[in-house]
């Protein structure tokens, strides 16, 4: 369905950031995509969109493919209107409209004839909370609440593919687990495909079919998200577990200096 291959991407003509990564997300699944700050995961993510054109970014060697189609000579809006929507980290909201309002950007800018009050009782039913705060603006909402709003902005559009860029950021774990199980039914019932960038390996693995790790513009590990759960590499390094099970502090990990299986 989506498919990188070998994909460079360079900044300015000069800052190279992603260096040969290789994705698949097949139709209906979930693909989780790993790593720290930096690892180039939002660069990945924007060049499937196409939002690198407007940062002067560009794949400069290897191809992104949609239903067999080159997409990485694409303007945004068309990559848009293909059904592949990314979701921005931060939750960039229009602060002054209401949820409502909000969601009807998403809806009026596919234009494609749908029915509103059917396609809002849709996003309704996965987020009711939307539905009793539709009438307040949206600027005033929690960070929970806005993360939210702009999935449901993005949904109300029937998306083929979603890409979520850490939507767990800055939420407490009890929204998070609240959030990450929306993503999930969406998945399911509505067979959105969704590329999901997170730094939370716990909530992201949870939900996920397959999971790919990033480090320095390149992908290390990948693999089916229960065997990613078992790696020790990922439990030690992403899950803050010792190979015993038992969790580590803070500062143990932060300090460890044993390398990466996946660099020796």
């Amino acid at each position: 369905m989506l498919v990188l291959n070998n994909v460079e991407v360079i900044y300015s003509n000069v800052i190279l950031v992603l260096k040969g990564v290789s994705v698949e997300l097949g139709e209906g699944k979930i693909v989780a995509l790993l790593g720290a700050n930096g690892a180039g995961k939002t660069t990945t993510l924007k060049a499937i969109s196409g939002l690198l054109h407007t940062e002067l970014g560009e794949v400069t060697d290897g191809s992104i493919e949609f239903n067999n189609s080159r997409i990485d000579r694409m303007p945004p809006e068309k990559i848009a209107k293909m059904g592949i929507l990314q979701v921005m980290e931060g939750r960039q909201i229009l602060e002054h409209f209401t949820v409502e309002e909000e969601l009807k950007v998403g809806f009026y800018a596919m234009g494609d004839g749908r029915s509103l009050s059917r396609d809002l009782d849709m996003v309704y039913n996965y987020f009711p909370r939307l539905k009793d705060l539709k009438d307040n603006t949206s600027g005033f909402l929690s960070g929970g609440e806005q993360q939210m709003l702009v999935i449901g902005r993005a949904l109300i559009a029937h998306p083929k593919v979603m890409l979520l860029d850490e939507p767990s950021l800055g939420l407490s774990p009890v929204l998070v687990r609240e959030i990450f199980e929306i993503i999930k039914r969406i998945n399911t019932e509505e067979k959105t495909s969704i590329l999901l960038v997170e730094q939370n390996a716990v909530a992201a693995l949870s939900i996920a079919d397959h999971g790919y790790v990033m480090e320095n513009g390149r992908i290390v590990l990948d693999g089916p998200a229960d065997k990613l759960k078992e790696n020790e590499d990922i439990k030690e390094f992403y899950l803050g577990l010792t190979e015993v099970g038992e969790r580590k502090s803070y500062r143990e990990v932060k300090h460890y200096r044993r390398r990466k299986r996946w660099l020796s």
